[in-house]
C-alpha cells in the first residue's frame, strides 16, 4: 500500500529541543520554595534496623524534615517497599531521606544519623541458597511464589510470595560442573511432546551448561523525581519511559485517587526496562513533600542508581539439543536457575520462549526455578530473557550443526518460524512471522557464502571469526485507547500517553492517526507529556509494544473521528454519511465536492451538536484515564476516541544478524569487521527510526557479550561495578561505524498498517552473532555464558583451564 506519511523519514518535533539543550527533564524544573533531599542507604546486604537516631541531624540548620519507616507502609516481602526497615536485603537499600535547603546540608545530616542494625544471613549466589542448608535471602525462604494476591501498599510488587526450594548437595555439584541434576525440584516445568522420544529421533546431540550476567541498567538520566501539592493534587515530576499507564500505581503507592495526580514527564533520558512503571523510590519524593508541605527534588547519584535502579536478571543453565538428520531441531531439554536479586522476576521462562520459537523444535521441555538473592532488584533489560538466551544459545546451536556437518545458515533458515507456527507450551498462534525470508536477506547483505569460507583464516595472531545469530521478543498487545481532536481552527491534535524516552515511536506511531485522516504533517501537533494535557491510557513503553499497540489505538481513534465527521456533513449539509469522504482538510459529497465543510467547520459544528461529538458523552469501556482525558476536552472541538479490541495470537519480532570478526589471540581483543542485520517487524513506519533501533540494539548486544558485568563480593555482600567506569559499556571504538540494515518489511495482519516493534530483538541478534563469531574463531570453543572478555579468551588460548565449572552469576 502507497502511504502519504508512513514509510517516510521525517524529523520528530522534539529534535531542536535535544539539539539545543531546551528540553527538560526531571532534574531541570524548580518551584518556589523547593528543597533537596537525600537518601541514607542500607551497608548490609541482609538486616534489620533496631533502632534509629534522627535528632542530631534535626537538630541541624537548614533541615527541614526526615521521611522514614514510620511516614510509609511497610510491604511484606517479596515486594520492593520505598523504605526498608524490618527486611533490607541488599546494600544500597533506602532506609531513610533528609530533606534540606540544599543538597550538601542533606548529606551533612544523614552522617549525623544513628542506625543500630540486626545482621542476617545473605547470599550473591542462586546455587548457594539453592543448595540444602544454605543461607536464605529472606527470613521465609529463597524463591518467588506466584499466588495472584493483592499488590503490597505502596510497592509495585503483585500477586508474590517468598517460598523456599533446596536441592541436595550431589544435584548442586551436578549442576555446577555443567550436568543435569538429578532428583531436583523446579517452579515451573512444562513439556511439548515427549522430550524423551524425540532424543531418540536425533543423530546429533549436544550437552551444554550456560550463565548469563545481570547488568544494572544504568540509563544516563537517574531517576530523579520533584514533587509537590496544592489543593490536594499531587504534581510528579519524574523519569519513566512511559506515561498514562503510570498514573494508577504510582497514585496509589501515593495513597491518592487517581484523579488527584498530575504527572509531568516530557523528557526521559533513557529506561531499558528499570522505567516501564512507577518504582518505589516515587513513593519518597511525594510522601516526603507532602510530609513538609514543600516541593521536593530527590535526586539519585549515579553509584545509588546502580543500587535501586534494577537490574537484568542472571541465569545459570543446562541445554540438551538434538538434531535429526535433515537439521530439523528434534528435542530441546533446558533448565535455568533465575537470579531475582532482591525482588523482582527471572527470566527462565522468557528465555525457553525464546528456544521455542526460534528452533521450533518438535518436542521441548523446559524446568525453571527463580531465586532470590541479596543483590539490587531485577526486571527486565530491553527483554526478560530472551536476548541473553539468544547469546548463549547460538554457540551450542553452532556446535550442533558443525558436528552435524551442516550449514549454519541453512539450518537456520529450515527451523525459522513462519505464520502457522506457534510458541510456547500453550501453542501460541503467531499474527504473522516471515522469519526464512530475513534469514536470505540477511546471508545476501551480508554474503553469507563468501564470507563463511573465511572461518579460521589466519593473519599472523588474529584469525578470523563468523557468527550469526538470531533475536526475538513479543512485539504488541492491544485492550488500549485512542484519543484524537480536530480544533475548530482545522489541526489535528493527537493525543497519546506513551512516554518519550528517545526512540521517537511516540511520534511514529501518531502519524497513524494523520494518516488515517489524510491530514499534512504541518497541520498535526502531538498532545503528550503532561496528563493535565489530556491523554489517553496508553500501552507501556517497552516490551517492543509500542509500535503495534498504538498504530492500532490511533488509527482506531481516526476513524472514529471520521465517522462523526461523516455523520456531521450529513447532518448540517444533507444525505446520509456513507454519501461523503474527506480529503485531509475537508470533508465532502462524493457526488459533488463543492459541496461539503472544512474540518475546522466540522469541528465547529461538533461542539454545537455535542454529544459524542464533542466529548460531552465517551464509550463506557474506556479505561478511567481516558475518561477524564475526554472530559477535560469536552467542548473543544471534534473527538475521536475508542477502545482497542483485544487481537488474536502474539505478534513476535525478530531478526538476525551475520558478524565478521577478528580475534587477536595474543590480546583476546577482537575488532568487528562487518555486521549485517535483517529485522522480521512488519511494515516500517519511519526508515530513520527503524535504523537506530537497529543500530543502538546491535551496540548493545556488542555489550552483552562481550562487556557487562555484575559484581559482587560473596564475602561481604558488596557490588564492584557501581559506576559506568566499573560496567564498561561499548565506545564507538568497539563497534562497526557502520551497520547494514535490511527489513523483510511484510505487514502484519493485526496490525491496520501492518507494523510490528523491533526494539529488543536489535540486541539479541547481535549479541549471538558475536558470541558464535567468537565461537567460530576458536575452532568451535565455547564459553558458555555472556559476557565473554579478553582475559578467558587468553586464557583458553594459553591453555590455562578456564573451563565450565567457573561458571557463576554476579561474580567474575
Amino acid at each position: 500500500m502507497t502511504y502519504k506519511l508512513l514509510g517516510k523519514n521525517f524529523t520528530p518535533p522534539d529534535i531542536e529541543a535535544k539539539v539545543t539543550g531546551a528540553a527538560r527533564y526531571a532534574e531541570d524544573f524548580r518551584k518556589e520554595g523547593m528543597v533537596f533531599a537525600r537518601l541514607l542507604t542500607s551497608p548490609l546486604p541482609a538486616g534489620r534496623i533496631i533502632s534509629i537516631d534522627t535528632s542530631e541531624a534535626e537538630a541541624m540548620e537548614g533541615v527541614v524534615g526526615i521521611l522514614s519507616t514510620e511516614d510509609l507502609p511497610q510491604a511484606a516481602p517479596p515486594a520492593n517497599p520505598p523504605l526498608a526497615s524490618e527486611h533490607i536485603t541488599y546494600i544500597g537499600q533506602p532506609i531513610l531521606a533528609v530533606a534540606a535547603v540544599t543538597e550538601e546540608i542533606a548529606e551533612a545530616a544523614i552522617e549525623r544519623i544513628r542506625i543500630e542494625f540486626e545482621r542476617r544471613p545473605f547470599v550473591t549466589d542462586p546455587l548457594d541458597t539453592l543448595v540444602e542448608g544454605g543461607p536464605n535471602p529472606y527470613p521465609k525462604g529463597n524463591t518467588l511464589i506466584r499466588n495472584a494476591g493483592a499488590a503490597a501498599a505502596g510497592t509495585t510488587a503483585s500477586g508474590t510470595d517468598v517460598g523456599e526450594i533446596k536441592w541436595s548437595r550431589d544435584a548442586i555439584n551436578a549442576f555446577r560442573a555443567g550436568n543435569e541434576p538429578a532428583g531436583a525440584t523446579y517452579g515451573e516445568e512444562w513439556e511439548i511432546g515427549s522430550v524423551s522420544e524425540g532424543f531418540a529421533n536425533c543423530s546429533t546431540i549436544v550437552e551444554e551448561p550456560f550463565v548469563t550476567i545481570g547488568q544494572p541498567h544504568h540509563a544516563l538520566e537517574p531517576r530523579t523525581g520533584m514533587a509537590y501539592w496544592e489543593n490536594g493534587r499531587c504534581y510528579f515530576h519524574g523519569s519513566l519511559q512511559s506515561h498514562t499507564i503510570a498514573v494508577a500505581p504510582l497514585a496509589g503507592m501515593l495513597g491518592i485517587d487517581p484523579a488527584n495526580l498530575v504527572f509531568i514527564n516530557e523528557y526521559t533520558g533513557g529506561g531499558f526496562g528499570g522505567k516501564i512503571f512507577p518504582y518505589p523510590i516515587m513513593a519518597v519524593t511525594g510522601h516526603l513533600a507532602r510530609k513538609i508541605n514543600r516541593p521536593v527534588q530527590l535526586r539519585i547519584t549515579r553509584e545509588e542508581e546502580f543500587y535501586i535502579g534494577s537490574a537484568r536478571s542472571g541465569m545459570q543453565g543446562w541445554m540438551k539439543l538434538g538434531l535429526k538428520d535433515d537439521g530439523t531441531v528434534g528435542a530441546v531439554d533446558m533448565i535455568v536457575v533465575g537470579d531475582a536479586g532482591s525482588g523482582g522476576g527471572a527470566s527462565g521462562g522468557s528465555a525457553a520462549e525464546h528456544v521455542s520459537l526460534m528452533l521450533q523444535p518438535e518436542t521441548m521441555r523446559f524446568r525453571g526455578v527463580t531465586l532470590y538473592t541479596n543483590t539490587t532488584p531485577r526486571g527486565a533489560q530491553r527483554g526478560p530473557g530472551q536476548n541473553e538466551m539468544a547469546a548463549v544459545l547460538a554457540p551450542i546451536f553452532d556446535k550442533a550443526i558443525r558436528q552435524a556437518g551442516l550449514d549454519r545458515m541453512e539450518v537456520r533458515h529450515m527451523n525459522a518460524p513462519i505464520s502457522s507456527d506457534t510458541v510456547g507450551p500453550h501453542h501460541t498462534e503467531l499474527t504473522s512471522a516471515f522469519m526464512p525470508k530475513a534469514i536470505e536477506m540477511g546471508a545476501e547483505l551480508f554474503n553469507w557464502n563468501e564470507k563463511k569460507a573465511r572461518s579460521g583464516q589466519r593473519n599472523g595472531n588474529k584469525v578470523t571469526g563468523i557468527g550469526i545469530g538470531m533475536g526475538f521478543h513479543p512485539a504488541g498487545a492491544s485492550g488500549y485507547d485512542g484519543l484524537c481532536r480536530i480544533g475548530t481552527d482545522g489541526k489535528l491534535y493527537m493525543h497519546t500517553g506513551v512516554g518519550n524516552l528517545g526512540t521517537y515511536s511516540y511520534a511514529s506511531v501518531t502519524r497513524v492517526a494523520a494518516e488515517t485522516l489524510k491530514v499534512d504533517w504541518e497541520n498535526c501537533e502531538i498532545v503528550r507529556g503532561n496528563t493535565d494535557r489530556h491523554l489517553p491510557y496508553s500501552t507501556y513503553q517497552a516490551g517492543s509494544n509500542t509500535m503495534f499497540t498504538e498504530a492500532r489505538t490511533n488509527h482506531l481513534a481516526a476513524l472514529d473521528a471520521i465517522r462523526k465527521l461523516k455523520e456531521i456533513a450529513a447532518a448540517e449539509l444533507g444525505g446520509v454519511a456513507d454519501d461523503y469522504d474527506i480529503d485531509g482538510a475537508r470533508v465532502f459529497a462524493t457526488a459533488d465536492n463543492s459541496r461539503g465543510m472544512t474540518y475546522g467547520e466540522a469541528a465547529q459544528a461538533a461542539i454545537n451538536m455535542g454529544g459524542e461529538y464533542s466529548g460531552e458523552t465517551y464509550p463506557d469501556n474506556l479505561n478511567d484515564v481516558t475518561k477524564r482525558a475526554v472530559e477535560g476536552l469536552a467542548g473543544t472541538g471534534l473527538i475521536g476516541v475508542v477502545k482497542d479490541s483485544r487481537h488474536e495470537g502474539m505478534p513476535p519480532s525478530m531478526s538476525i544478524g551475520f558478524m565478521e570478526i577478528e580475534l587477536d589471540t595474543q590480546t583476546g581483543k577482537y575488532e568487528i569487521v562487518d555486521y549485517s542485520c535483517v529485522a522480521d517487524c512488519g511494515t516500517i513506519v519511519h526508515p530513520m527510526g527503524f535504523r537506530q533501533s537497529m543500530n543502538g540494539g546491535g551496540v548493545w548486544g556488542v555489550g552483552l557479550s562481550g562487556y557487562e558485568r555484575h559484581v559482587y563480593d560473596r564475602q561481604n555482600g558488596l557490588p564492584a561495578n557501581v559506576g559506568l567506569y566499573q560496567a564498561r559499556i561499548p565506545s564507538y571504538l568497539d563497534v562497526p561505524l557502520t551497520n547494514n540494515v535490511g527489513a523483510v518489511n511484510e505487514p502484519d495482519p493485526q496490525s491496520p498498517v501492518g507494523t510490528r516493534g523491533v526494539g529488543e530483538p536489535a540486541q539479541g541478534c547481535a549479541a549471538a552473532a558475536l558470541t558464535s563469531a567468537i565461537a567460530d574463531a576458536l575452532d568451535g570453543h565455547l564459553f558458555n555464558r555472556a559476557p565473554v572478555t579478553p582475559d578467558m579468551i587468553l586464557n583458553h588460548v594459553a591453555q590455562n583451564g578456564f573451563n565450565t565449572g567457573d561458571l557463576k552469576t554476579n561474580t567474575f
